[in-house]
């Protein structure tokens, strides 16, 4: 479980093909703090560390992770969100995140609006998800708070600490990014779904 609130960014410095797997290494300053079986959000996605080293650990995405997400995306020397595992009794600071991606969007939109940006996501109606004006989203990993829910898209204001201390800084227009749609959100649309 995740709070979407971004503690670092990590650096891709290898990636390794082991039949469909992908074994992901990573530099970051949280390498220290991990132990071997340890959950860490990447961009948003869960995943379980493997091997620890001085400053790089490395994790294994399987390949319906790839297929749902952008990690078959990675490249070497691109950054991601890094996010540990919330502790009980701390603040939640952002939303429940679970760090099961739901499917992929793309950037249509990036707006500067005196010091902030407005980012704009198209997705897929095919998976039935939804958001809502003033709900909650996860984008790679970063939980966010829309700010104009359309039919398969939405609008987040990104400010400039967000910017600064997330990958959001490197979202290009038509880059692909992992969302997660709000857990409480999909709970209330599949149960309405039978008084449809």
């Amino acid at each position: 479980m995740f709070t979407g609130i971004i503690e670092s960014i990590g650096e891709i410095s290898c990636l390794t093909k082991d039949e469909e797997n992908l074994h992901i290494t990573v530099k970051s300053l949280l390498a220290p703090a991990l132990k071997v079986d340890q959950s860490v959000a990447h961009n948003g996605v869960c995943l379980t560390v493997v091997d620890v080293k001085q400053d790089t650990y490395i994790v294994t995405a399987i390949k319906e992770t790839l297929d749902k997400s952008n990690l078959n995306s990675l490249v070497l020397g691109k950054n991601v969100n890094l996010e540990r595992a919330m502790k009980l009794g701390a603040r939640l600071d952002g939303h429940i995140v679970q760090g099961h991606v739901d499917e992929k969007g793309v950037c249509s939109s990036i707006e500067e609006k005196e010091g902030s940006w407005i980012f704009t996501f198209q997705y897929s109606s095919s998976a039935g998800n939804i958001t809502v004006e003033k709900g909650s989203i996860t984008v790679n990993g970063v939980s966010l708070t829309v700010v104009n829910s359309k039919k398969n898209e939405f609008s987040v204001a990104i400010i400039p600490f967000t910017y600064e201390h997330t990958n959001f800084k490197e979202i290009a227009l038509d880059d692909t990014v992992n969302l997660e749609f709000d857990i409480i959100g999909k709970y209330v649309k599949r149960l309405t779904e039978k008084y449809s």
